[in-house]
């Protein structure tokens, strides 16, 4: 999938395209797979979440608040990497 046909995806609203463009990504080529990655990702997420422990809620809202959303969009990705890789199921080499 080329950057054109991504960024005619966004200009036609067609959300499909992009997650599934994602999904192959991150699956490295196979949608299911790529699913599962993000899947991963959420759940350990939400792992440490559930002890509800103290947070730097400061600092989030802070950095939500003061960083561009392109800076934001490759945290979120950097991210999403780093919890996959604490489910010990690590398909990636981690490199942006």
């Amino acid at each position: 999938m080329s950057l054109a046909y991504l960024k005619d995806a966004i200009k036609e609203g067609d959300s499909e395209k992009l997650i599934r463009y994602v999904r192959l990504h991150f699956g490295d080529g196979n949608e299911e797979r790529g699913a599962k990655e993000i899947n991963k990702a959420w759940i350990e997420a939400l792992k440490p979440m559930l002890e509800i422990p103290a947070t730097d809620r400061e600092f989030i809202l802070q950095t939500l608040a003061e960083k561009d959303t392109a800076t934001l969009a490759h945290l979120f990705f950097h991210l999403h990497f780093y919890f996959v890789g604490r489910s010990g199921e690590w398909i990636h080499d981690g490199n942006l």
